[in-house]
């Protein structure tokens, strides 16, 4: 495994249905790092929208608010929405990091989230970065692309990734480490500044 230099803030993993298993770049990341948590949802695959932005919104109060969150799959919804009930309030986090973001309208969006949407489209309150995959079965680039620009957040086209997950051979994902880093940098700059 790559030695990824330990962040000074704290990041939290928020998988989507099914828990990121012990192969997903999520879960590798948690086992690299001390400061990474993860997102303490009581029920994985029989998720429920309120609940999870209620763990989530705990979660980063209790991490403080130079949390940096790292998000996937429907784990991306659950920030919009959680952000989303900020509204013109203090950013509740520093920055996120969400990558895989499903399509609600699309033909694989699993029955069991619907209540999930609708998707908020509005600016998160943080600094972000999308990241998709032109292959992914549970959400379109060009979906994620309007998310992103939504929400206020960059955009990266991975590549050909599937839905960017264990099945897709990350490994330890260096490239979404990068990106990572390239948001606790930008932080570390405007702290500095």
């Amino acid at each position: 495994m790559p030695d990824f230099p330990t962040p000074s803030r704290p990041v939290l993993i928020v998988p989507g249905i099914g828990n990121s298993g012990p192969e997903h770049w999520q879960s590798r990341w948690q086992a690299l790092h001390p400061r990474y948590v993860r997102a303490p949802f009581a029920e994985w695959d029989a998720p429920d929208r309120h609940e999870w932005v209620a763990a989530l919104d705990a979660t980063v109060r209790e991490l403080g608010p130079d949390t940096v969150i790292a998000a996937h799959s429907l784990g991306t919804l659950a920030v919009a929405h959680w952000a989303a009930g900020y509204g013109a309030r203090k950013a509740p986090a520093a920055a996120a990091l969400l990558v895989a973001v499903p399509e609600p309208g699309g033909p694989n969006f699993p029955p069991q989230a619907r209540n999930f949407q609708p998707v908020p489209l509005q600016p998160l309150g943080f600094p972000g970065i999308v990241v998709a995959s032109d292959n992914d079965p549970y959400g379109s680039a060009a979906f994620a692309r309007a998310a992103a620009q939504a929400w206020g957040s960059r955009f990266v086209a991975a590549g050909a990734l599937g839905h960017i997950n264990a099945d897709s051979g990350l490994g330890d994902w260096p490239q979404g480490q990068a990106l990572l880093d390239e948001l606790l940098g930008v932080l570390g700059q405007e702290r500095a500044a």
